[in-house]
């Protein structure tokens, strides 16, 4: 009989929920449980098409972990950072510069912020095939959990997402589920997040910036929230709003591989990080992500033959003939990202970069 006992590490305990009075952002609630009938589908399609136009993010609910289940994630997700000495992340480095893939760690102060500052978070990168490298020695016995979780993110979070989406663009539900197979070729992975406190100084030189305005490069986003206020999202009418914190609650934003795909009728939303507010500033900042994207092979065309596309128009980046494929859109955006040099826009605190002919804006 398998044994029931599960290794142990020291549980996280994150800072208390801040009480500072933000202007957060209405983002919709979106109760996952109800996709799993045709009618909850159809129901559900019409609330999450008009999130993703509206907002670009929205809450899931209900999605088929426990509060307990998620401490736990937490927990094993300060591991590669609490319990992992600074030579033994050296070896477990990622090579983002030379591979294009953020598998392994990316260590602090590599991203340029502003004024020559740079970042103070360090994240962890596992493939959803946890086999596909190796790990630091005191994560090893976690990894199961961490595949399960994965595979959970997967197949009753991502799909689900997916098959709304399609029906959205009045597509068959499978249409973008066939181009994010679990066992495809692909780079979509855990990420494990955690965000330090900076100094005065650094603040004062990058206006409290800890991430400039950007989005994603996926397709979809999943961020299991956690209570340090930090995230901000760029609304339609050009302002900053605060994300909030539901517990037990994902947070999901569209990406760019969904914009191309949907031939920009779902936008890839901008959103940057931020010092927190003054009750949670000294604290550090534990994220736990999914990061999605398509199979490697899929080409970021627009998905043509959507009614929805052909009525109200095709938003394009690029010409159809020369859209990426996934595989070189996710390495020209993570080579480059925080290193390459950003040219000033014509829109004010607006920066640009060309990554395969396609323009890449960042927001300060």
């Amino acid at each position: 009989m398998p044994s029931l006992t599960i290794p142990e590490t020291p549980h996280y305990v994150p800072a208390q929920a801040t009480t500072a009075k933000l202007d957060y952002a209405d983002l919709p609630i979106i109760d996952i449980s109800k996709a799993t009938t045709p009618e909850g589908r159809a129901a559900l399609a019409s609330q999450v098409r008009n999130a993703m136009t509206d907002h670009g993010f929205f809450y899931v609910i209900n999605h088929g972990y426990t509060k307990s289940q998620a401490e736990r994630i937490f927990d094993i997700a300060d591991i590669p950072f609490a319990r992992v000495s600074p030579e033994e992340k050296q070896t477990y480095a990622g090579t983002m510069k030379e591979t294009g893939s953020y598998q392994g760690y990316k260590l602090r102060q590599y991203w340029h912020i502003a004024g020559g500052v740079h970042d103070q978070v360090e994240h962890y990168n596992i493939n959803r095939d946890v086999t596909k490298r190796g790990h630091p020695q005191v994560l090893r016995p976690f990894l199961p959990e961490v595949a399960a979780f994965a595979k959970h993110n997967h197949l009753n979070v991502l799909h689900p997402i997916l098959r709304l989406l399609a029906l959205g663009l009045e597509l068959p539900e499978e249409t973008l589920v066939d181009c994010h197979g679990y066992s495809s070729i692909g780079e979509t992975y855990v990420r494990f997040m955690k965000y330090y406190p900076r100094s005065e100084e650094e603040e004062s030189k990058t206006n409290n910036v800890w991430l400039k305005g950007h989005t994603d490069f996926g397709t979809i986003t999943i961020l299991w929230s956690q209570p340090v206020a930090a995230l901000q999202i760029l609304t339609r009418e050009g302002s900053w709003k605060w994300v909030k914190h539901i517990e037990n609650a994902l947070v999901i934003n569209a990406g760019d591989a969904l914009e191309f795909l949907s031939g920009g009728f779902y936008r890839a939303t901008i959103h940057r990080v931020v010092k927190p507010p003054e009750d949670q500033r000294n604290y550090t900042r534990l994220g736990v992500f999914y990061f999605c994207m398509a199979d490697d092979a899929t080409k970021l065309a627009p998905l043509i033959d959507s009614p929805v596309l052909q009525r109200v128009g095709i938003i394009r980046r690029c010409d159809d003939r020369d859209a990426p494929t996934m595989e070189a859109w996710r390495k020209g955006r993570t080579t480059a990202y925080g290193r390459s040099e950003l040219k000033p826009a014509a829109e004010k605190g607006v920066e640009e970069e060309i990554i395969g002919g396609v323009v890449v804006r960042h927001y300060n």
